[in-house]
């Protein structure tokens, strides 16, 4: 079981240097270790050599690769292709060619996450340390299998309710003319199939998220004030979308520096703003990611016995938190991130009975 591990903070330099030792600290201890950044110059600055866009060794245990967005989409698009050609009996997309696509906004967080995905299932890492833009977009990236899951099945749903879904799923006729004017191959079997696909997909990415000894993100901060409220506020905000913070790493000479009170229950490793020629003092400052991360609150709890559901949500106040009930779901706002909550069968379509924000949980009950 490979472990997916991020880093979250405005210190970009600094951020980059905790998980340049991070993946070394996991080397050594004879883990597999995948370091992957993206096109932005630092990484390869900091570890002073070229990176490319295949995993290459730089040292024992140690691969780093470099997210470059057009070529991961030119090897998806033939993906895309593929499937195209299991369910159109003559595809259209086969004389478009992955070398003439651009990269849409947004498009570069779904072929990163992609990859993270095929690297992390390939079996060849014990661990991939993630040097993104440690933000918003960052965890929005992180938060995809929950996003789309709920949007394939509400309008999967939506669509297998109308009249449409159920003409082609029960008419005798319309079924062979689709397959005649449109050149489908589409019976309910073949419908269900790309779909169900789907949801295996984001049930894995959700399963692994929802587990810390898979995926798991730390706060990378200095004392300063102001970057302190930002990771208060990005460690919020990766609750809501699922993802565990273990801890805090806060990037600083002075030993003597406290700001635990303002992360409580998490624990705060103090490590040196080091030099790159100095990695060691770094990576022996590091904490146990997995060790932390377990130990660390989960960002939801289910308790189908009392009918409550629990969310941790630290760096808000009840203010910023918004509860809405609108479908079979419960929709929670907190800051710039809304969640939906899926729920188990023992509490779907029940009816809100109950909320209160109690130390920094939004408790709510069914």
């Amino acid at each position: 079981m490979a472990l997916i591990l991020t880093f979250l903070g405005k210190s970009g330099s600094a951020r980059t240097k905790v998980a340049i030792a991070a993946a070394k600290q996991l080397a050594s201890q004879g883990k597999r270790v995948l370091l992957a950044g993206s096109a932005e110059p630092a990484l390869q600055i900091l570890l002073g050599i070229p990176i490319g866009s295949d995993p290459q060794e730089i040292a024992a245990n140690l691969h780093v690769v470099q997210f470059q967005t057009s070529v991961l989409l030119e090897r998806s698009w033939e993906d895309v292709k593929k499937l195209e050609a299991q369910y159109l009996k003559t595809p259209i997309l086969k004389e478009v060619y992955g070398q003439e696509l651009s990269v849409l906004p947004g498009m570069d967080s779904a072929l990163v996450l992609n990859a993270i995905r095929e690297y992390y299932e390939s079996g060849k890492y014990d661990a991939i340390v993630y040097d993104g833009n440690g933000d918003t977009s960052t965890l929005r990236m992180f938060g995809m299998p929950e996003f789309l899951s709920w949007y394939v099945r509400r309008f999967r749903q939506l669509f297998v309710n109308s009249d449409l879904g159920k003409a082609i799923s029960e008419s005798p006729l319309i079924q062979p003319l689709i397959s005649t004017f449109f050149n489908i191959n589409w019976t309910s079997d073949n419908f269900a199939q790309p779909t169900n696909q789907v949801h295996n997909f984001l049930d894995k990415g959700r399963a692994a998220l929802a587990d810390p000894k898979k995926v798991a993100a730390f706060l990378v901060t200095s004392n300063d004030p102001v970057e302190i409220a930002s990771v208060r506020y990005l460690w919020g905000s990766a609750q809501l979308v699922g993802l565990t913070v273990g801890g805090i790493i806060l990037v600083s000479n002075d030993r003597t520096v406290q700001v635990s009170e303002q992360f409580t229950p998490l624990h705060v490793s103090v490590v040196p703003d080091v030099k790159t020629e100095d990695w060691q003092a770094l990576i022996d400052a590091l904490p146990n990611f997995v060790e932390q991360a377990v130990q660390a609150p989960k960002p939801i709890e289910i308790n189908i016995q009392e009918h409550k559901v629990s969310l941790f949500l630290p760096g808000f106040d009840k203010k910023q938190v918004k509860l809405t009930q609108y479908g079979p779901e419960v929709t929670i706002e907190a800051g710039d991130q809304r969640r939906n909550i899926f729920l188990p069968p023992a509490l779907s379509g029940r009816p809100v009975t109950g909320a209160k924000f109690q130390n920094n949980y939004l408790i709510i009950s069914f």
